[in-house]
């Protein structure tokens, strides 16, 4: 031991101990999904606490030196069998009695127990250490090895940082209006049974005011259950905040909702406001469901879960390359099934899977934080095989059972924390949209993806949107850049009308038998709702120069190789209530959009002059020059009076409230002539794209101004900066001219102009031929690749819930020729795939 001692000292700088701050890696390997659990266990740098699987140790101690690791090996402890749980890999018999997992009475998540094995192991020949060896070592040797290993044991892993280990969905705060209700003195006694809603006698789902005690029912459900709204109603007309759910009351509390904070609350003077109107909490019983319980049983309904999940029948699992489940990190499946199925995209494999040795090799010292290196970690571990393996099962000590559904899998932790870290939603651990997610996904790749092959070019397309002005016939075109089709739902296109009406009948009747009837709405339908011209009755005509009505038609102008369809099946209803439309759509396995080609300007057609709508000017300002002609040098405001529109002040903050950046409300004012939201609204959405849509507003005539700074303004710091990232002083010019001389922006924008800055030939004077007086020419567009727009289905996601914010995701993938079914760490060949009752589809062009 004497030879490991003195390597131990000669390292013991390389040995740090654990200092709050510091990130823990002692969960997850930082280039692989090898775990302490993992065969060979995990390798902690005690340096950087950076953890590396057995196959990536070596690899990291060649290219830092560093030597000393600490090995962390957990195994399994065997595991009684509980009674509650079945072995075939389906969910707990048990019922869930509270919204929440992985807390008693919750959502079932298998809580494994581990005996775990702590090592020192010098490389490169890997000679080990333990607790007794140290003890025979000098004092310095052994104090400080001992207090690094003991700090990184205690320390909190990131991964258990990050996630939240269980989530209650029964949590709830104290309402603020709770200490100081008002309560009216109006005589108002409440029976302790026997209570109906006073406007609709309704009998069922009755909640009491807390303030006037009156007894009404409460919201209708999305499925038409539930009550008539007019406990809502009430607050609406009065304004009173809180109301208990009849029916729950119990020694123990009571639903409480807020209608002013809209959610579940506590109220500590429960006992109080209740006895002001005669109810003794200490005698009550419960006899309604309580909320959560309701929600737990809609999330259970048997119908959309059990058809999505394929639950009726016995599904064969499946293991292998590109079969590998993901774990579900609480509230986390529709990452899972957006990554499934992005990696089943060529594109995205050949940039981040066929390359992973050498993004691996070349990643930065914190390979956690490298967003290349973390999105190739995900689609090895999804195609390579390694971790598609069963999941052992707890109560068969000799393995003699047949394979359960459930597989080791990967737990996507780094991969969550990273895309998600900043994100207001993505960040949480709180259910998500889908399609949501996949749009942000995509923007960090474009982000990340500026130079080199970008894989999200394979959804990349560009619509050409055409309007024609109903008074003058002439036309305007404009393309913007797209991933998604968002496929409009023509509810009242379904052909089960008469279906539909019974059941509705039925329920409002009180029939609890009645069945629930899920429209179906044919695909042609949807179609023809994407394509049919829409009526616009507030545009600026520049022929006309007046509002007049014109109609907007949208086609493709290119054909992605990957199409992706969102079916529009979330709403809001006449209260804001976000739904979600239950609709059964016949989505065609082949696809043929060749008819919704664009076709540019007709032979004949006139375009609208490029003229924007004349600037409102109030009649008392004073007329001075333009400014940069016969400005003075006591003026230094960014435009003279003459420039300044007088814009509707209303619009401009209306749109700022959406999010949208003033300057570009204030441009979309002005430029629809202050003809109103709609207007203005229109035309954000068709100049989100611009390069310059949050400069400001530059007005015709002034021939300096945010946009087109000259460049001798030019920040000289700014200029080096971005010269210093590789690009030319010209390139640099261009960019910040362009944004306004903001260097953020102008990185942004340099980045996304690329193709433009290779290909554009600059004067001496700093401007490219483009800018040139004389230049016409636009510059060139995005790269989007075209073809044939024949396709066939080769993936969809489907959602189980009532809104995006809840429920659960699965997704469906074809596998040579055979639809394979990923829930979460479930894979298994697919029996009856739902296409009908999917959200997002995934098409491939189909070869010539």
């Amino acid at each position: 031991m004497a030879d490991v001692g003195e390597i131990l000292m000669s390292v013991l700088s390389t040995i740090r101990v654990p200092k709050p701050g510091d990130r823990v890696h002692k969960d997850e390997c930082a280039l692989s999904f090898s775990s302490p659990e993992s065969e060979g266990g995990l390798y902690l740098c005690m340096n950087s606490f950076l953890g590396f699987g057995s196959q990536y140790v070596d690899r990291h101690h060649a290219r830092t030196g560093q030597r000393a690791y600490l090995h962390i090996t957990r195994t399994r402890k065997a595991k009684k069998e509980d009674d509650s749980n079945s072995g075939s890999g389906h969910p707990p018999k048990k019922k869930p009695t509270r919204l929440a997992i992985g807390i008693e009475g919750g959502f079932d998540v298998e809580q494994e127990q581990y005996e775990e094995d702590v090592k020192v192991v010098i490389l490169p020949d890997r000679q080990e250490v333990t607790v007794e060896d140290l003890g025979s070592m000098p004092d310095v040797v052994r104090e400080r090895v001992s207090l690094s290993m003991t700090g990184i044991m205690a320390a909190d892993s990131v991964s258990h940082t990050l996630q939240v280990q269980q989530w209650d969905g029964e949590v709830r705060q104290e309402s603020r209006h709770a200490a100081d209700l008002k309560q009216l003195d109006n005589g108002v006694k409440i029976p302790p049974s026997g209570w109906r809603c006073e406007v609709c006698d309704l009998q069922e789902n009755i909640w009491m005011n807390l303030t006037d005690g009156k007894v009404l029912c409460g919201r209708r459900y999305f499925d038409g259950s539930g009550g008539n709204n007019h406990a809502l109603l009430h607050f609406q007309e009065t304004g009173y905040p809180l109301a208990v759910k009849l029916g729950t009351i119990t020694p123990d509390g009571a639903d409480v909702y807020s209608y002013d904070e809209d959610d579940m609350v506590l109220d500590s003077k429960l006992p109080e406001h209740l006895s002001h109107f005669g109810i003794d909490m200490m005698t009550m019983e419960k006899t309604e469901r309580t909320m959560t319980e309701l929600e737990i049983a809609v999330n259970q309904r048997v119908g959309e879960w059990e058809v999505i999940q394929e639950s009726g029948t016995t599904l064969r699992p499946l293991f292998g390359p590109g079969l590998t489940g993901m774990k579900n990190l609480g509230n986390s499946c529709y990452l899972n099934s957006v990554m499934q199925v992005l990696f089943t995209v060529p594109d995205f494999q050949s940039k981040y899977v066929s390359n992973i040795d050498k993004i691996i090799d070349e990643a930065p010292s914190d390979p956690t934080q490298d967003f290349k290196t973390q999105v190739a970690k995900l689609g090895y571990g999804l195609l390579s095989g390694e971790y598609s393996k069963p999941a052992p099962d707890p109560g068969d000590e000799n393995g003699a059972s047949e394979p359960r559904g459930d597989q080791i899998g990967i737990a996507p932790r780094m991969f969550k924390a990273l895309v998600g870290r900043g994100h207001p939603e993505f960040s949480t651990n709180r259910q998500q949209d889908a399609q949501e997610f996949l749009l942000h996904f995509i923007n960090m790749v474009e982000r990340n993806c500026r130079s080199g092959a970008n894989p999200s070019e394979a959804f990349r397309f560009l619509v050409e949107e055409r309007i024609v002005c109903q008074q003058s016939e002439k036309a305007k075109y404009t393309q913007r850049v797209d991933y998604i089709v968002q496929l409009p739902v023509p509810i009242d296109q379904a052909t089960n009308t008469e279906e539909l009406q019974e059941a509705e009948r039925r329920r409002e009747e009180g029939d609890s038998s009645a069945p629930t009837v899920r429209a179906q709405i044919p695909f042609t339908a949807c179609m023809a709702a994407l394509s049919e011209p829409e009526i616009l009755t507030d545009f600026w005509s520049s022929a006309v120069q007046t509002k007049t009505t014109a109609t907007k038609t949208t086609r493709f102008a290119s054909f992605p190789d990957h199409l992706v369809i969102q079916i529009k099946k979330f709403t809001f209803g006449l209260d804001w209530v976000p739904k979600k439309l239950d609709v059964s759509i016949d989505v065609p396995d082949t696809l043929d959009l060749s008819a919704l080609r664009a076709m540019g300007q007709q032979p004949g057609e006139e375009l609208l002059p490029e003229v924007a709508p004349p600037p409102l000017m109030t009649p008392d300002v004073e007329v001075k020059g333009i400014l940069g002609s016969h400005g003075n040098e006591e003026d230094d405001s960014l435009y003279s009076p003459l420039l300044s529109p007088v814009l509707d002040d209303s619009t401009v903050s209306q749109l700022c409230e959406m999010g949208f950046p003033l300057e570009a409300c204030r441009k979309a004012v002005y430029y629809t002539g202050n003809t109103g939201i709609d207007a203005a609204m229109n035309w954000i959405m068709g100049h989100m794209d611009d390069p310059d849509f949050s400069a400001p507003l530059v007005l015709p005539g002034c021939s300096s101004g945010a946009g087109t700074t000259p460049t001798e303004s030019l920040s000289e710091e700014h200029l080096a900066t971005i010269v210093s990232m590789g690009f030319s002083r010209d390139q640099a010019t261009k960019a910040l001219r362009a944004t306004s001389n903001v260097l953020d922006r102008a990185v942004d924008w340099i980045f996304s102009h690329l193709d433009d800055l290779e290909s554009m030939e600059v004067s001496e004077g700093g401007r490219s031929a483009a800018e040139s007086e004389g230049g016409r020419d636009p510059p060139p567009g995005p790269r989007v690749r075209d073809g044939p727009g024949k396709y066939e289905l080769i993936a969809f996601i489907s959602h189980m819930g009532t809104s995006t914010m809840c429920g659960h995701y699965v997704c469906h993938i074809k596998k040579d020729q055979q639809w394979v079914i990923f829930n979460d760490q479930k894979v298994c060949a697919s029996e009856k795939p739902p296409k009908d009752l999917g959200y997002l589809y995934f098409y491939r062009r189909m070869a010539e």
